[in-house]
């Protein structure tokens, strides 16, 4: 079942039981997806990286807006996006522990033979490619950065 059809099913339940928090969620996410389908001229078909992709697009807005209203000291918006973030969370894959990721990261460099802090962007797209879904980037290019460092040993 792909996404827009789950969004569809879970909109209905949501509705039955009146949950504000997964209705407002989901009402998101629809709206994501039609704009994805219609975007480049067209109605298209979304592949299932582009779904993950929408959903962690999403999800890291709801990061950035949560730590501007905490810095605000707007705790009602706040806790607003953190049932959304929840919520959203559902249609990601299972993240990547900091260990494994650690591991992976590791496994690229010696598949790769990069090793030199110079390399450090082609590592760092690399694991993009290969952990999408799996691990932010943010994350992987702090990991790229803290293992490829002169003083760490590969």
């Amino acid at each position: 079942m792909n996404l827009e059809q789950k969004v569809m099913d879970q909109m209905k339940t949501a509705m039955k039981a009146k949950d504000e928090v997964a209705l407002r969620s989901l009402r998101a996410l629809k709206s994501a997806i039609l704009l994805e389908k219609t975007a480049a001229g067209g109605p298209k078909e979304i592949r299932e990286d582009d779904e993950i992709r929408m959903v962690q697009k999403m999800v890291k807005q709801r990061k950035d807006a949560l730590a501007i209203y905490q810095s605000q000291g707007r705790e009602d918006l706040a806790e607003k996006e953190q049932e959304e973030i929840q919520f959203l969370s559902q249609f990601l894959p299972e993240a990547l522990s900091p260990e494994a990721l650690e591991d992976a990261i590791r496994q690229i460099m010696k598949e790769t033979g990069v090793h030199s802090p110079a390399d450090k962007g082609k590592l760092i797209g690399l694991a993009n490619q290969r952990l999408k879904g799996k691990a932010e980037g943010k994350t992987i290019a702090e990991t790229v950065s803290r293992l490829i460092s002169p003083s760490a040993t590969p």
